[in-house]
């Protein structure tokens, strides 16, 4: 996703200094997307430094952890600038509240791999502002200069004498004492933790079982609730006969909501059986007859009308008359998130408030989407935030929240709501089907000279968020769709078309799409023209240099070029998104019944100024292996208004065993920290598309990759 809001000076007059509960200093300030100004008299933060007499430095996060890594990356940023031990940072969950808005967005949002993007230089300001204070405090009390003074460890030294006070000791005085205008940041050279490897933060209490994820909520009083949505998109609950929920054992309540029917027991097992013995008529509506095979006609009949002009550079139609042009047509369909924790959330609604117990991406529009839905105050309703068990923009969405609350409004108990996998597959909000048409314009030595890139699909962000919209276009969906390369005539045409099936944001976004889409295109464009993928690629790349850069990287330690054995191959692709450049080169065997066998994958990435090494490891091995699930096994058939597939026996995902070796470089840079969550996601599918070329001499313009595309007779 992709908001068109641009980063601020967070820091100015936004920090403030005061005294904690505990006596400590407690220093507040304002991340990027923040409101601009501040009223003095109600001053409410949105990101807490907190250090208790004790020494413990507490975060207030206003980022979930997510399995990103997030809850150790943020805190580097501030012990590299504090001068404190990461294992002396302690984070909590933020509250659901307008004063926590943060990143990108304005809105209190963990997404588009901005953390790291929107902290990187307000958190360091505010490390050494409060590093700057507390060695004021120090020198104040032994009556020496600052100057004199040095920050290290959580400790502040005399240098001449030796003196030593922990921050601890000192967290009283310093909040007494004025916010400096102005500190200096450190120098790459100076840095202690940033860009240096470190254990997880969340790791520990993850393996101990310590960890709390939203399905993990214990509340006194608690009732399970097992829940059954309409099938078809759009309908409705027709009838239902709660007698034979009734009579199973341990079964209080069915709920009837407008499109479901909850079943609430004293634990799970009672809940699914009581559920699995209703009769339930649903009034199907308008969608009864939609189907996959009937939503691609649509698109092709909408891809006939023009759309929105998103680029328009120099003059496409000229150069593809002064010579060849090479067309293509690609499909990208619809995809479940398919996250390993299922969605659940527990609720409580009492007299006057509400209070929700869950694992979200964007507290803040829990807060207003239930206040709506129970016509509450939103200052009424209190969002509990646990660690999620994989968001990939799932959690993004509401829907579960809002339906715990509308089931626990007909009791008087908290409930806890658990969807079933079937459940989730079924009524998800999906990566968008896409209808691509892409055409290069050739000069008469087969040179590349012009570009165009029709494409047609639904708007997430005139749903989710219309104010991201920018006229007219979805800024999400074209994201990416300029590519890296240059072309001197560039078109880029946007068609909105809206389907019964809802859609949402899925990991990697707009450049999961439009990246397989053009750099499977790329390759046919090499092929035409009798050049090497690599070759025609470093030719376009000549004006983006950290694109080249990791081209020629990932390209040189993959062995590009080299004699490959019959049915196997190499393909190459290159992606850019989020501030971050990525090159994937992938080595794969296909036999005779169409399997495909991945052998290596190396990967090159330049995301700017590297915070935590091992993080950008995890995130490039975790999007990739999430972008090898969709390549080779994404596959969402809807037949009579609803998914057939429900369970991972249907809708799979990749297993350890055929995931290959990933060999990841990173490109040293001073630039500002790009992002790493989605990329590897969207570099991988094209890779895999043009390797199973190279070994087959099939070309693939849709996935999944399946063997019956690809057996040979």
């Amino acid at each position: 996703m992709n908001a068109p809001t641009e980063f601020r000076d967070s820091r100015r007059h936004f920090l403030q200094a005061s005294l904690g509960a505990a006596g400590g200093l407690m220093l507040s300030f304002y991340l990027p997307g923040a409101a601009a100004a501040v009223a003095t008299t109600a001053f409410k933060p949105n990101a807490f430094i907190i250090i208790a007499p004790d020494s413990r430095v507490t975060m207030v996060m206003p980022y979930v952890e997510m399995g990103q890594g997030t809850y150790t990356s943020i805190p580097i940023l501030l012990a590299d600038e504090l001068e404190v031990d990461l294992d002396k940072i302690t984070c909590q969950h933020a509250p659901a509240d307008p004063a926590y808005k943060h990143g990108m967005f304005g809105v209190q949002l963990t997404g588009a791999s901005a953390s790291i993007r929107a902290a990187w230089k307000p958190l360091r300001e505010a490390g050494a502002t409060a590093r700057t204070m507390l060695v004021q405090a120090a020198a104040d009390q032994w009556k020496v200069s600052p100057e004199s003074c040095k920050a290290a460890h959580g400790e502040v030294v005399h240098t001449a004498s030796g003196r030593k006070l922990s921050y601890g000791k000192l967290s009283a005085n310093a909040a007494k004492l004025p916010v400096p205008k102005q500190v200096a940041l450190k120098s790459p050279d100076a840095y202690t933790h940033i860009g240096k490897s470190a254990k997880r933060l969340d790791v520990a209490d993850k393996v101990n079982g310590k960890a709390m994820f939203g399905i993990d909520a214990q509340v006194p009083g608690m009732k399970i609730a097992a829940v059954k949505a309409c099938p078809v998109f759009g309908g409705k609950l027709a009838s239902v006969d709660e007698g034979p929920a009734m009579k199973v054992k341990g079964v209080r309540k069915v709920v009837k909501l407008e499109n479901a029917v909850a079943v609430i027991a004293d634990h799970n097992g009672a809940a699914k059986k009581g559920l699995a013995a209703l009769d339930i008529k649903w009034d199907e509506g308008p969608n009864a007859k939609f189907s996959s095979a009937a939503w691609e006609q649509v698109l092709e009949e909408a891809a006939r009308k023009p759309g929105l002009m998103h680029i328009k550079e120099g003059d496409f139609a000229k150069a593809a008359a002064g010579g060849k042009t090479i067309d293509a047509v690609y499909f990208a369909p619809f995809l479940a998130h398919a996250t390993m924790e299922p969605m659940n959330c527990t609720a409580h609604v009492k007299p006057g408030s509400v209070e929700i117990w869950t694992g979200t991406q964007t507290p803040e529009r829990c807060v207003n989407f239930v206040s709506k839905a129970l016509g509450v105050e939103p200052k009424t309703v209190k969002i509990n935030n646990f660690l999620l068990g994989g968001g990939f923009g799932r959690r993004l969405e509401v829907d579960v929240v809002v339906q715990a609350a509308q089931i626990a409004r007909q009791v008087n108990y908290p409930v806890k709501v658990i969807w079933s996998r079937e459940e989730d597959t079924q009524h998800d909000y999906y990566r968008p089907f896409y209808r691509d048409e892409l055409s290069m314009a050739l000069d008469a030595q087969g040179m590349p000279v012009g570009f165009r890139h029709r494409f047609v699909g639904s708007a997430i962000e005139a749903r989710y968020a219309p104010a991201w919209m920018a006229n007219g276009v979805d800024t999400d969906a074209i994201d990416a769709a300029e590519s890296p390369y240059h072309f001197d005539n560039r078109h880029v045409e946007y068609l909105a078309v809206e389907t019964a099936v809802p859609t949402g944001f899925w990991r990697g976004v707009g450049p999961t799409h439009n990246t397989f889409v053009i750099e499977s295109f790329m390759d046919e464009v090499a092929l035409a023209t009798r050049k090497d993928p690599v070759a025609l690629r470093q030719a376009l790349l000549t004006k983006n240099p950290r694109a080249l850069g990791v081209l020629n990287l990932a390209t040189q330690k993959a062995g590009w070029g080299r004699k490959m054995e019959p049915g196997t191959g190499m393909g190459v692709s290159v992606a850019s998104a989020w501030g971050s450049y990525a090159c994937a080169v992938v080595e794969c065997a296909v036999n005779a019944d169409g399997q495909i066998t991945l052998k290596k994958i190396t990967t090159a990435v330049d995301c700017g100024q590297v915070v935590h090494p091992e993080g950008v490891l995890h995130q490039v091995e975790s999007g990739q292996t999430y972008g090898l699930t969709a390549a080779l096994y994404g596959k969402l058939t809807l037949e009579n208004g609803r998914v057939v597939q429900g369970n991972f026996h249907e809708y799979p995902i990749i297993r350890m065993n055929e995931v290959p070796v990933m060999e990841v470089h990173v490109v040293p840079s001073t630039e500002s920290p790009g992002g790493m969550g989605e990329l590897g996601t969207a570099v991988i599918t094209p890779a895999i598309a043009n390797a199973v070329f190279a070994a087959t001499g099939k070309r693939l313009r849709r996935t999944p990759f399946e063997a019956d595309q690809l057996k040979r007779t």
